[in-house]
């Protein structure tokens, strides 16, 4: 469970007291109390310990029961005018980590931002810190124990919009907790058909309307890459169509998420190393699924439909192969020589279908090339896209949400190394270099010509460590952005 973060007017009674410090040793809002349980000599103890207020820094302060708070610690959150919404998710999760076995923790963190950072920014980034740092995914270990962690009290005076942004916050925080879940689960546990099952649960919870494609619905509606894909595996595919319709809504967004529960290549093989993390390959429908589970309590006003393509990519006799041809829901032949390109085929059924519901915009996630690691690292996504406007919006909306992008180009000249002798696209690009280019260009050809932007996470979607709000492992990225965009969208022009 995610600890309840709420306002408070004073500290009060609690395990653990955290205070600010600005870089340079400057006490931030709240010091003035340890500074008079140390007799006035936080500023010495502070110098005697090297803690300088540098961003995600702690230091623990003996109190010597002159406190309500049975412990405290300092936290650091960098320059006076830095510390922005980035700063405050940031320490939030170091507040939730740096607590220990405190249930109960006050902190005067929301004090310590930058004057031009707006309140309510501020407040949701922190809540969706704290939410973040207290993560654990504890399911598999017997010995692990789940963040102590129970609830969180901030110093601030309290107003209808600054609730409404705490409040947001918790509810954001969760649903990045519930896509790093189906991450992070083994994939034994999350066929096809169990992440569907997940996704009418989540759809009850939440006001959505829930549809399941399998079998011979998957025929009738021409999903040829989901069927090709999805063929060599004994748990077989299916489809999720999940769909928030407010009244008198503000226009159609459509997101669409790659869920490919496990990747084994096919029989392009992967390398034994290169599957240890393919439980990951279904982030980005985890992501649509999780950011579709927040809409109704978030009041959104625009009507999103999600659409998420579930499939094993499995080696056996029922398998793809390479040179075959598969035919997409929207008529295009693909040849597939390359049976570890799988992700883009499914996205290629699942971009059509929401194409042929007419969206006013489409996002899609998609863990899909190694090549945007390669380029980008573990936290930049690759953005591509067609349509200014809405490339920028997206863009925009992941800077407010805090998940960084950067947009690649798409050269029409690149597109014929994607050309088959035999078919309308082959499925992979003949010659090396600028894999995720080529991807986005396959992608594109399905879009129907809507203001279209595609994420590229595979490297954002999984973490090899701790770092900031980023937990070790399933990240959940782009719930927030997606949540962001639902939120505050607008149709582009075309």
């Amino acid at each position: 469970m995610a600890p309840i973060v709420e306002l408070a007017a004073r500290v009060g009674a609690v395990d653990l007291l955290v205070v600010p410090v600005f870089a340079g040793r400057v006490a931030g809002p709240g010091a003035d109390l340890l500074d008079g349980a140390l007799d006035g000599g936080l500023a010495a103890f502070m110098e005697e310990a090297g803690f300088d207020g540098s961003l995600g820094e702690h230091l623990a302060v003996p109190t010597g029961g002159r406190l309500s708070a049975r412990a405290a610690i300092l936290l650091g959150v960098g320059p006076r005018d830095g510390c922005g919404t980035d700063a405050m998710r940031r320490v939030g999760a170091a507040l939730a980590r740096k607590s220990g076995r405190a249930a109960t923790v006050v902190t005067t963190l929301l004090d310590a931002r930058s004057p031009e950072t707006d309140p309510a920014a501020a407040a949701q980034a922190l809540a969706e810190g704290i939410v973040l740092g207290a993560y654990r995914f504890t399911r598999y270990r017997a010995a692990a124990k789940p963040s102590a962690l129970k609830r969180v009290r901030v110093v601030h005076r309290a107003t209808a919009g600054l609730r409404a942004a705490v409040a947001r916050g918790v509810r954001v925080g969760e649903a990045v907790c519930l896509a790093r879940d189906l991450v992070n689960e083994p994939a034994e546990a999350k066929s096809p058909d169990a992440v569907a099952r997940i996704a009418r649960r989540v759809g009850r919870q939440s006001g959505l309307k829930v549809q399941v494609l399998s079998g011979e619905q998957l025929v009738s509606e021409r999903m040829g890459g989901v069927l090709g894909v999805g063929g060599g595996s004994d748990r077989p595919p299916r489809f999720v169509r999940l769909e928030w319709s407010p009244p008198r809504a503000r226009g159609t967004l459509a997101l669409v998420g790659k869920g490919v529960v496990f990747d084994s290549g096919g029989l392009s093989l992967k390398t034994a190393t290169g599957m240890e993390t393919m439980k990951t390959d279904m982030a980005g429908a985890a992501a649509v699924i999780a950011a579709m589970s927040t809409l109704r309590d978030l009041g959104v006003k625009t009507r999103v439909v999600g659409y998420v393509p579930l499939v094993e990519n499995m080696p056996s006799g029922r398998a793809v192969r390479p040179g075959d041809v598969l035919t997409m829901r929207n008529g295009t032949t693909v040849e597939v020589l390359n049976t570890d390109a799988e992700g883009r085929l499914i996205l290629a059924d699942a971009l059509a279908y929401a194409v042929d519901e007419k969206p006013d915009a489409i996002i899609d996630l998609a863990t899909l090339t190694g090549a945007v690691t390669m380029a980008l690292g573990e936290r930049i996504a690759g953005l591509m896209g067609m349509n200014d406007g809405w490339v920028e919006a997206v863009t925009a909306a992941a800077g407010r949400a805090g998940e960084r992008v950067w947009r690649l180009p798409l050269p029409e000249d690149y597109k014929r190394v994607m050309e088959s002798e035999i078919a309308d696209l082959r499925n992979t690009a003949t010659g090396g270099g600028a894999g995720t280019i080529t991807a986005g260009l396959f992608l594109r050809d399905f879009t129907g010509g809507l203001p279209w932007v595609h994420l590229d996470i595979a490297g954002t979607a999984r973490a090899s460590a701790d770092d900031g709000e980023i937990a070790k492992g399933g990240t959940g990225f782009g719930v927030r952005t997606l949540v962001e965009l639902a939120r505050t969208f607008a149709a582009p022009t075309r």
